[in-house]
């Protein structure tokens, strides 16, 4: 019962950043405009891959996990 309570957790603290990622997100300037993200709009077609800020928000969840752990 101890690993579901952390499971739940952890899953209960992760919902909540991704939830303000989409609250903040439209009001951050820089997040989903750094160099490497890929924009491509055509008549009736867009396409958005931000890899650059996919790889930025990893690095910084993990350096936050890793804190968390110790």
């Amino acid at each position: 019962m101890e690993y579901i309570g952390k499971l739940l957790l952890v899953a209960g603290i992760t919902l909540s950043v991704v939830g303000v990622f989409f609250v903040l997100g439209g009001k951050l300037p820089f997040l989903g405009k750094l160099p490497g993200d890929i924009v491509i709009e055509k008549e009736g077609f867009s396409l958005y891959a931000p890899i650059t800020t996919s790889i930025m928000i990893s690095i910084l969840l993990s350096i936050l996990f890793w804190l968390f752990r110790r």
